[in-house]
C-alpha cells in the first residue's frame, strides 16, 4: 500500500489528482497539508482524511511515503526541499520551480534522500506527440527545421480560471509559466538542447500576468520552435506541426488528426497520408510515478526532464523583460 499526502490544494489539478488517486489499487490517501488552512481544511474533509495545517508535523507523519505538490509555484523549491529531507517521495505539478538555481537544490535534496521524483508532463504520453517524436528522431520527414507547439484555453476571458492565477508572485508568471509548459517541454522533448529564446507576452484581459504569450526557441540542430498558448483563446485546439527538409506532419485540429506527408515514402505514396496506428497512449504521469514506487523502479519524467523546463522558462521570461531579446538557456 502506497499512502499519499497531499500537498496543498492551490493548483486547479489537484481535485483531479486525488480523484486518480482514489482510483487506483493499493493507493490511500493518508491526510492534506494547505499553506492556507481555510481551504485545506474542507477539502481534507471532503477526503475523509485528517488534516494538518504544519509543514512539518505533515512530512514527519510516518503513515505518508509520498507526496503530490500542488502548492504555489513560488513555494515548489521549499517544500520539495523539505519533502526529500523527510523521506517522502515527490510528484509535483509543473513547473519544478521558478529557477534552474532552486531546480538544483531540489535535485540535491532528492539524490542525498534517494527518493523518487516525478513531474506532470501529460502530453508526453499521448498517442499524437508521441508519433511526433518518432518522425523527428528516426527522420521521416527528413531533418526537422521548424516545430509548432499550441495548447491555449479561454480561462482568463471566460473567467473560469481562479483568481489567484493571476498572481505574479505565487504563480511567476502567467499563462507561459502554466500552460505554456505543455508546449515548451513538448519543443525540448522532440527537438533537444536548445539554445536561446526569445518572447512575446500581453495581458489582453489587463490581469497582473501574461495571458497570451509567444516564443521562439533556437536548437543546437539549428532547428526552430515556435511555442505558443493563451488564456483567451476560446475553441482552440491542440497544434503541433513538424516541418522538415523531407516533408511535414500536422497534428491537432477540431478532430485531432494526424497527417503526413514525405518525400522519402517512396513512389507508390503520393499526397498528405493519415497513419492508421499510432503509438499506444501510456498511463497518466501520477499513475506511472504510483507503479514505479510500488514496483521498486525509476518513475518517468523526472529531476532532468523538470530542470530543463524550468530552463526554458527561465530564460523566456527574462527575454519578455528585456523586450523581446534574445536569451540564452542556462545548463
Amino acid at each position: 500500500m502506497l499512502r499519499i499526502g497531499m500537498l496543498s490544494a492551490w493548483h486547479v489539478h489537484a481535485r483531479g489528482y486525488a480523484h486518480e488517486l482514489n482510483e487506483m489499487p493499493d493507493v490511500k490517501i493518508a491526510a492534506v497539508y494547505d499553506e492556507e488552512p481555510e481551504r485545506g481544511r474542507p477539502w481534507a474533509a471532503e477526503l475523509g482524511v485528517d488534516f494538518e495545517p504544519d509543514l512539518a508535523t505533515f512530512l514527519a507523519r510516518d503513515d505518508i511515503d509520498a507526496v503530490v505538490v500542488d502548492s504555489p509555484t513560488h513555494l515548489h523549491h521549499e517544500v520539495m526541499v523539505a519533502a526529500a529531507e523527510a523521506g517522502k517521495h515527490i510528484f509535483t505539478e509543473k513547473v519544478m520551480a521558478l529557477t534552474v538555481a532552486e531546480c538544483k537544490a531540489v535535485a540535491e535534496a532528492v539524490r542525498k534522500a534517494g527518493v523518487q521524483f516525478s513531474i506532470s508532463f501529460p502530453q508526453r504520453t499521448t498517442p499524437q506527440p508521441r508519433f511526433a517524436k518518432r518522425v523527428a528522431d528516426e527522420k521521416l520527414i527528413g531533418d526537422v527545421t521548424l516545430l509548432r507547439v499550441r495548447v491555449a484555453h479561454d480561462g482568463a476571458s471566460a473567467g473560469w480560471l481562479p483568481p489567484h492565477f493571476y498572481d505574479p508572485v505565487a504563480c511567476g508568471g502567467g499563462a507561459m509559466i502554466d500552460l505554456g509548459a505543455h508546449p515548451m517541454y513538448l519543443a525540448r522533448w522532440i527537438l533537444g538542447k536548445p539554445t536561446r529564446v526569445t518572447a512575446l507576452f500581453n495581458a489582453f484581459t489587463g490581469c497582473d500576468v501574461e495571458d497570451n504569450a509567444v516564443a521562439l526557441i533556437e536548437f543546437d540542430n539549428k532547428a526552430i520552435a515556435i511555442v505558443e498558448t493563451s488564456f483567451v483563446s476560446s475553441h482552440s485546439p491542440f497544434w503541433l506541426e513538424l516541418y522538415g527538409t523531407e516533408g511535414s506532419l500536422i497534428v491537432g485540429g477540431p478532430d485531432n488528426r494526424v497527417q503526413l506527408i514525405s518525400n522519402l515514402l517512396g513512389t507508390q505514396v503520393q499526397g498528405w497520408i493519415s497513419p492508421s496506428q499510432l503509438p499506444e497512449a501510456e498511463p497518466r504521469p501520477i499513475r506511472q510515478w504510483v507503479e514505479a514506487l510500488l514496483e521498486g523502479r525509476d518513475a518517468p519524467f523526472g529531476i532532468e526532464d523538470g530542470t530543463q523546463l524550468t530552463a526554458l522558462m527561465e530564460a523566456a521570461y527574462a527575454s519578455y523583460r528585456q523586450n523581446g531579446a534574445a536569451v540564452p538557456i542556462q545548463g
